[in-house]
């Protein structure tokens, strides 16, 4: 079975993940509010946030030396939760200069994002749906594997709590933090253009 070592490298043939239409009920709906556990400690209600944020969904992060979920390089948008975390954290002072919080989002618990915050280095807390709660009241897309289920790569952009813009599928997921902050650049553009 293959291992997570490489986990910052993607391999050169991943499936490129298709647009299934999955999340075209997204913009313009409102956040539910619901509590997620964070790790910088608490929880975090979403819904609740004034001004705009990037809530990024990833699979699940892997650990160094540890095997990688049954046919996971297979599994088209599975592949690449590191590197796009990392993407998220090298661009971080960017997005923040826009007046932009940002948060990952996984099944995942807190203490095993907790591990992956700290050896990334994440400026930023990562975002605990355990329970699934927050995918479904918004019928995010999901997979299964090894027993887990897990939600395919997305990324809400919410401004007070109703999503604006949906990045939906995800590829490629090291590149995704850039793709984002040029929409966000472009929006700011055109919105000052039509106030002046």
């Amino acid at each position: 079975m293959a291992t997570t070592n490489q986990s910052f490298e993607l391999p050169a043939d991943l499936p490129v993940p298709a647009d299934d239409g999955a999340c075209d009920h997204l913009p313009g709906l409102r956040l539910p509010a619901i509590a997620l556990p964070s790790t910088a400690g608490g929880t975090v209600d979403l819904a609740a946030l004034a001004g705009r944020t990037v809530v990024y969904c990833y699979p699940r992060t892997g650990r160094p030396g540890e095997p990688l979920p049954t046919g996971w390089d297979s599994i088209p948008g599975a592949r690449g939760c590191t590197p796009e975390s990392c993407g998220f954290r090298d661009h971080y002072r960017e997005l923040r200069a826009l007046d932009v919080a940002v948060f990952g989002l996984s099944t995942q618990t807190t203490d095993y994002q907790r591990e992956a915050a700290e050896r990334l280095q994440l400026p930023f807390a990562l975002l605990s749906d355990a329970d699934l709660r927050f995918a479904r009241a918004l019928r995010l897309p999901t997979f299964s594997v090894d027993d887990m289920t897990l939600i395919k790569r997305l990324t809400l952009v919410v401004q007070n709590g109703q999503i604006e813009h949906v990045f939906y599928p995800v590829f490629p997921p090291d590149r995704h933090a850039e793709e984002v902050l040029d929409w966000l650049k472009r929006r700011d553009a055109e919105s000052a253009e039509q106030k002046g």
